[in-house]
């Protein structure tokens, strides 16, 4: 199967990216990662681990 398929974007515009941000322009076949870190703050080393007593958001108990 031959599948020709050509796609013009004269703009494209996108607000927010997280870490499970995709974006996808047409059709494909198959995904392949591609994932890039960058340190854009310029830290030195990591933060220390956080350390809760509670959930940060009140959690209503679980219904069965």
């Amino acid at each position: 199967m031959l599948i020709q398929q050509t796609i013009m974007i004269q703009q494209l515009k996108i607000g927010t990216v997280s870490n499970a941000s995709v974006v996808q322009i047409g059709t494909t076949g198959s995904w392949q990662q591609f994932a890039d870190l960058y340190n854009t703050g310029q830290f030195q080393a990591a933060l220390p681990q956080a350390e809760y007593d509670a959930p940060i958001v009140p959690l209503a108990p679980p219904s069965i």
